[in-house]
């Protein structure tokens, strides 16, 4: 666990990101791949989904409190995902939809989203020419709790506008493949200048291997700090 301005940061593998501030915890893209197995936890009152690829139904209920709210990205059909998964409406929670431009209240974190996806013309597509997450399937979460923000920008490449985000941690896919890599993070973490950066999406899989040391070698270069959760 990480601490930053009064605010509990845990990267638990792969895309699952729990922030804890004030008596209010969120996680963002809880589960896949064994991160959370045997994870006794459930104290999520918010619980953020970016896209299908981590929607997962037993990652969702082993972070989340029995009134917890759900808020998934309004793109994601259950019916498209080649899993056994369950239909948002079958959850024992309140699921709040948003889409890529949202700005929503829950309980006391401010919730915010912003586009995520590949670009075609980009390097993270697959042998045929498509994205691994194609515009309009996912999106990023920029969370606020107790005053200090929190930038998980979801599967994506960076972005036009992503620059422009007042972030105080962020918390950049660094794994590449299909999604930004370690440079084009540190390209962008330069210009947010957060307070902090926690590295994430990396080393699940052979296909997002990184070398987050390097990755926070190189930004401590430049003046800002990372901080490996592992």
């Amino acid at each position: 666990m990480i601490e930053h301005d009064g605010v509990a940061l845990s990267w638990l593998g792969h895309a699952t990101v729990r922030v804890a501030s004030g008596g209010t915890t969120v996680y963002i893209d809880p589960g896949r791949y064994g991160v959370l197995d045997d994870y006794d936890g459930a104290d999520g009152d918010v619980v953020c989904v970016t896209h299908g690829h981590h929607y997962d139904a037993d990652g969702i209920r082993a972070v989340a409190r029995p009134d917890a709210t759900v808020v998934a990205f309004d793109g994601i059909n259950t019916h498209r995902i080649d899993r056994d998964v369950e239909r948002f409406a079958d959850l024992p929670y309140e699921v709040r939809s948003v889409d890529s431009e949202s700005d929503i209240a829950v309980g006391d974190a401010i919730v915010r989203t912003t586009a995520a996806y590949n670009d075609p013309d980009g390097p993270h597509v697959r042998a045929n020419g498509d994205p691994y997450h194609p515009k309009g399937r996912g999106c990023g979460f920029h969370v606020t709790i107790e005053g200090v923000s929190v930038y998980c920008p979801g599967d994506t490449d960076v972005l036009e506008g992503h620059e422009h985000l007042a972030v105080d941690v962020f918390c950049p896919p660094i794994g590449g493949t299909c999604t930004m890599d370690r440079h084009e993070a540190a390209g962008l973490a330069v210009a947010l200048d957060p307070g902090l950066i926690i590295p994430i999406h990396y080393d699940t899989v052979d296909a997002i291997d990184a070398d987050a040391e390097t990755f926070a070698a190189d930004l401590a270069e430049r003046g800002v700090e990372v901080r490996l959760d592992r």
